[in-house]
């Protein structure tokens, strides 16, 4: 028996690791078994969401302090559950989302070193406890996942690049951190070898999708 009950599967990793592109493909598989899907993104996927994300990923790399940095992060996020999020899977959507929580866990309590407790408890008290019912995190070596993202970031006249700018030891703990949440809650994320062919890798997630929610063949 198929469970079409709307899902929410956030995609977790550091720069340059293939997010946006599994999720396309992840939708249009799903898409093609029935489901309706809403593909949306952090920070962003709502009007006031996309505004701090301009403030966010732009500009220099020192612009904000990890504090300020991890506040316009969580208002983001939380106008982003209200209007996007919470709407889509009411109606009974699959909700695909470009980061989610763990990201700011990762990179401002993580990298930035507010601490992963202290940013669990401030996702925690605004967002209400909603959490994605599947987590993919996909982890591939730093300096590979740079050299993608800066040669992504080349080729936009918008440059999007601030969290790539920021130094080598930076995104080796947020590699770091994003492991430690994996070891955590192994219920709900899966760790995923992204230093991998596009086809390869959403074979495995398709199969993580299908083992979770029950036979979607």
């Amino acid at each position: 028996m198929n469970d079409f009950s709307p899902k929410f599967i956030s995609f977790e990793g550091g720069e340059g690791a293939g997010k946006s592109t599994q999720i396309r493909l992840l939708a249009k598989w799903l898409t093609g078994r029935g489901v309706e899907v809403v593909m949306t993104r952090e920070p962003g996927g709502s009007t006031g969401a996309e505004e701090i994300r301009e403030l966010l990923v732009k500009g220099e790399t020192d612009r904000w302090t990890p504090m300020s940095e991890a506040l316009l992060m969580t208002a983001a996020r939380a106008e982003h559950v209200e209007r996007t999020i919470k709407p889509a899977l009411k109606r009974g959507a699959w909700v695909l989302c470009d980061r989610f929580f763990d990201s700011t866990i990762a990179y401002q309590g993580g990298a930035r070193g507010l601490g992963i407790d202290k940013m669990r408890d401030l996702q925690d008290m605004a967002l209400h406890g909603l959490t994605p019912d599947l987590t993919f995190i996909l982890d591939l070596p730093v300096d590979v996942g740079l050299a993608r993202a800066c040669g992504r970031e080349a080729l936009r006249e918008d440059r999007e690049d601030r969290f790539e700018r920021m130094n080598f030891a930076f995104h080796e703990n947020i590699r770091d951190a994003y492991l430690k949440i994996a070891e955590s809650e192994p219920d709900r994320c899966v760790v995923i070898d992204a230093n991998r062919d596009i086809t390869t890798l959403q074979n495995d997630l398709r199969a993580q999708v299908n083992h979770r929610f029950v036979g979607m063949q």
